[in-house]
């Protein structure tokens, strides 16, 4: 039993290291992960032109790498130290909180915008009416579960239930997709160091493909409850090179106790 216990472990922490892995960028300017990652597209298949659906819309189906944060929302999101207005309770809960007590290594949802970091796809859905769905499915750190953008033309509830992804309104602006979301829940971290929310948040995304490997969000972050003003960050996403499996499968095992964070040790008796 004893011997099951630290494999377990073992194998846990590694996938928690493989998930905390930073990306890093060329000298264009072009996020690559560093070795072990998922590979990106070529920077010379990376510049070719936008492609485009039958109807001309801009296809961002993917799959993506990237787009978002992980470590630091506030140094990858292009702020300088320091530029993240945290309200006093908020920046005291963020330096309390510790590694082992990451919401994800109990199975739940990173949401936005730190879900991106990791493989992701946009997957959308078309009635006799056109498009009425855009589904984002991620490959890990969600523990199955998919984001949902409205696109149909409908509004915000005037109550949403709090939620890990929030009620997502989406429309089209020329070649951007804008994305516009409430209802969160504040259970989740925006990044490795516990920067705290709470369900006043609301999210505006931007997104826009430059070429056929390049994706950027302008991703608006506004929370009364946790800042003291409007945060306004940009986000890279690359495209995965094309010899890459679809998006892997991913189970997660949910209240895995000994494992939690990859540093949860078992009871004295080690069992």
């Amino acid at each position: 039993m004893r011997k099951l216990l630290v494999v377990s472990t073992a194998l846990l922490a590694l996938m928690v290291a493989l998930h905390a892995q930073q990306t890093t960028t060329d000298g264009g300017g072009i996020p690559q992960v560093n070795v072990g990652g998922t590979p990106r597209i070529a920077p010379a298949d990376a510049v070719k032109p936008v492609p485009r659906l039958p109807d001309g819309t801009v296809d961002l189906t993917g799959p993506w790498l990237a787009g978002g944060s992980n470590a630091d929302i506030e140094r990858e999101g292009g702020l300088k130290p320091g530029g993240l207005p945290l309200l006093p309770w908020a920046k005291k809960l963020r330096d309390s909180r510790r590694a082992q007590d990451e919401p994800y290594t109990a199975c739940l949802p990173m949401s936005v915008p730190r879900m991106n970091p990791y493989p992701w796809k946009f997957a959308m859905s078309y009635t006799a009416k056109g498009l009425s769905h855009i589904y984002v499915l991620h490959e890990t750190g969600d523990a199955g579960a998919h984001r949902v953008i409205y696109m149909d033309g409908r509004g915000h509830p005037a109550e949403p239930i709090p939620t890990w992804w929030g009620h997502s309104i989406g429309w089209w602006e020329g070649d951007t997709l804008v994305v516009d979301t409430v209802g969160y829940n504040d259970k989740f971290w925006f990044d490795s160091r516990g920067t705290p929310h709470t369900d006043q948040l609301h999210t505006i995304e931007r997104w826009t493909r430059l070429n056929f490997g390049t994706m950027v969000d302008e991703f608006t972050l506004d929370d009364p409850g946790a800042f003291s003003r409007p945060v306004y960050l940009n986000f890279t996403a690359t495209h995965i090179r094309a010899d890459i499996p679809d998006l892997m499968e991913f189970i997660c095992l949910e209240d895995n106790e000994y494992g939690q964070a990859g540093g949860f040790k078992p009871g004295q008796d080690g069992k």
